[in-house]
């Protein structure tokens, strides 16, 4: 007796080893799909992030490129730029478009997959793309306060290709015959905007009138440090197009902003001038030259049709 029953206990679980072998043979396909979309669709995810990270940095060294007047070769950049970020991706040629002025780097890398060939799917091609634009600076800080006509400043200053310092000298004795009989663009008014609320810098905006600050000295709030610290750096100047009124209620309108590279300045005291000083006397001036420059930083806006004074701005704008 107790032989027979244990006889068909054996037998009963061997049959039922058998069906759960089934069961699980039949739930093999779905548990994979599962580690499928867990798993390899988690790569394809990060993939992408890196790619798109890639895309990113080689829209932006191209369009540094083409900003800064030369783009070169494109394709070689793109494509080390994209190798740099991720190993396995490459990319395809840079397209330039003019309206506005941009440039779209793809990049593009097969994926294989882990689980998803169980399901007949080896691997996924996986693309990114990136659209860098540029432009005049539309609005922004400038970090010297200082203001020049669109008319004196180019009578005085060499063009793009000159890297020789020249003196720019401020509207009163400038002697460039873009100011009325009294030599200041508006009475009161030399070559200063009002600043920013305790800070030596001036905010303004393409277009918009902004506030003359009085007299031939250097507004207050300046001190000798925020000059000099700007020395041998390029600096955003705003250069105005239309004037009115006269004194405190003096104003300019911002035409646009060109890229100045500072080499001195003599604005009147002993501690704001360099040494040498680009001019004397009675004379209030700056020196330098007149560059192209992309500005990547976020103190100025970008704006796809404003005037070419140099200076340019970068935006991502996938």
């Amino acid at each position: 007796m107790t032989r027979r029953l244990a006889r068909r206990l054996r037998s009963r679980l061997a049959g039922e080893r058998g069906a759960a072998a089934v069961v699980l043979s039949l739930l093999m396909v779905p548990m994979l799909g599962f580690a499928a979309v867990a798993v390899d669709v988690g790569a394809l995810y990060a993939e992408r992030a890196r790619l798109q990270v890639a895309a990113d940095a080689a829209a932006l060294a191209v369009a540094q490129d083409c900003a800064r007047g030369a783009c070169g070769d494109m394709t070689a950049t793109a494509r080390a730029m994209v190798a740099a970020n991720d190993d396995d991706a490459a990319a395809a040629p840079p397209v330039l478009r003019s309206a506005p002025m941009s440039v779209t780097v793809t990049g593009r890398t097969p994926v294989q997959h882990w689980f998803a060939p169980v399901l007949g799917q080896d691997s996924t091609a996986v693309s990114a793309s990136a659209t860098v634009a540029w432009g005049a600076p539309g609005s922004g800080t400038a970090v010297l306060p200082l203001t020049f006509s669109v008319c004196a400043f180019t009578q005085q200053v060499g063009g793009l290709s000159s890297t020789t310092p020249t003196t720019i000298r401020f509207t009163k004795t400038d002697g460039t015959g873009c100011t009325g009989p009294s030599g200041n663009a508006v009475p009161g008014g030399f070559a200063y905007l009002d600043t920013d609320p305790g800070r030596c810098q001036a905010t303004s905006a393409r277009t918009q009138r902004f506030t003359s600050s009085t007299g031939n000295s250097v507004p207050s709030v300046c001190t000798s440090a925020d000059f000099s610290a700007q020395l041998g750096r390029v600096v955003l100047l705003p250069l105005y197009d239309q004037v009115g009124a006269t004194g405190s209620n003096a104003w300019y309108r911002v035409h646009g902003y060109a890229a100045f590279k500072l080499t001195g300045y003599h604005l009147g005291s002993s501690q704001f001038r360099t040494s040498p000083a680009p001019c004397s006397g009675n004379d209030r001036c700056v020196a330098g030259y007149f560059v192209r420059y992309v500005d990547l930083s976020e103190r100025f806006t970008y704006t796809p049709d404003g005037p070419a004074l140099g200076a340019s701005v970068l935006r991502l704008i996938r």
